[in-house]
């Protein structure tokens, strides 16, 4: 391939937003032709991110569509909750293809105004969206003019899941998932909460079965599975800068043994380049997967519970690599590019 693929990220200053320039300026296949933000002024990029000094030469720049689309192929918008669906439709119509690291192209209009309180403002161009989870939907990613990229906690236990959600929702059975993520899952933003003395040291759980990832689990599973599925979701913040661990158990009721059901896993992400399944006996842990775009799982089965462990760098798989290799399959090139 000669002709590179043009690509621009809105929303350069994020955990997010930095993570896709990293991927981005790895990958031999693509130029980055533009970095905005909400700045005022332009500013060098390697002055606010100084390992991308001698990689990345171009400004950071203030969002303007217009210039940005004049530029590029592709946009990724890694923008806040409720701010890309203001600028995915005027992306879409200048032709450019759009990949948006946040939730609002994820769920229809009606459950997304539920979870995220707001009425959404581009729901004509939701019908478009294609969910970006490789391992779900390739074929239709390799269309998409518009993907809605996963969310990280739902990567890991959609991931998890999947092959075994036609039989769970076909024998009616619970789903409980007890998750850990590091700081950065919530992205970079100055709140107390967040801050080094109030995470470090301390494990803490919050929004059980409120939180605005629960709709997109439930959605994407059920319509996997054919069938309603109901997921039982408990996250908690823990003092990692990065990482996600999902723990799910799942009632052991006519559900194959563990050999059997690791044999099953294998078979089912045989083909799939960053999904790893444990050997016996073992079960993952965040290290092996953090700064990687793998997502690891192990199982369990004991006292009649199915025990499936799913964990997956919040950055990488969990958001800015899985654009990145969403941006690879749009565009035909090798899927790993970018993230190895």
């Amino acid at each position: 391939m000669t002709k590179k693929i043009k690509a621009a990220v809105v929303g350069a200053t994020g955990y997010t937003g930095e993570e896709t320039v990293y991927c981005l300026s790895r990958n031999h296949y693509v130029e980055i032709v533009s970095l905005s933000s909400r700045t005022e002024n332009p500013l060098e990029y390697a002055g606010l991110f100084p390992r991308f000094k001698k990689r990345v030469a171009i400004p950071l720049k203030k969002i303007d569509v217009e210039e940005i689309s004049e530029l590029c192929d592709v946009a990724f918008l890694a923008l806040p909750h409720t701010e890309s669906m203001r600028f995915a439709g005027a992306f879409l119509e200048k032709g450019k293809k759009v990949i948006d690291l946040s939730a609002d192209f994820r769920l229809p209009a009606d459950v997304y105004a539920k979870w995220y309180k707001t009425e959404h403002l581009d729901a004509g161009n939701l019908p478009k969206a294609v969910y970006g989870l490789p391992e779900l939907n390739r074929e239709q990613i390799k269309k998409a003019e518009l993907v809605a990229n996963p969310g990280c906690y739902p990567t890991s236990v959609i991931l998890g899941l999947l092959p075994l959600i036609k039989t769970i929702a076909k024998d009616g059975l619970t789903v409980i998932v007890d998750a850990k993520s590091g700081a950065t899952g919530a992205g970079r933003k100055a709140e107390i909460s967040l801050s080094y003395s109030e995470v470090d040291e301390t494990l803490k759980c919050y929004k059980p079965n409120a939180h605005q990832h629960i709709p997109e689990m439930e959605y994407v599973l059920g319509k996997a599975a054919g069938k309603e599925v109901r997921v039982n979701f408990a996250p908690h913040l823990v003092p990692l800068r990065r990482g996600i661990l999902s723990t799910i158990y799942i009632p052991h009721k006519n559900m194959p043994e563990e050999e059997a059901l690791l044999g099953i896993y294998r078979e089912h992400y045989k083909m799939e380049p960053f999904v790893r399944i444990c050997g016996q006996g073992t079960l993952p842990q965040i290290s092996d997967v953090a700064g990687t775009n793998f997502c690891d799982i192990g199982i369990k089965v004991s006292r009649g519970m199915v025990v499936i462990v799913s964990v997956v760098d919040n950055l990488l798989k969990g958001a800015s690599g899985q654009a990145v290799q969403n941006m690879n399959i749009m565009y035909g090139l090798d899927e790993k590019a970018g993230l190895e």
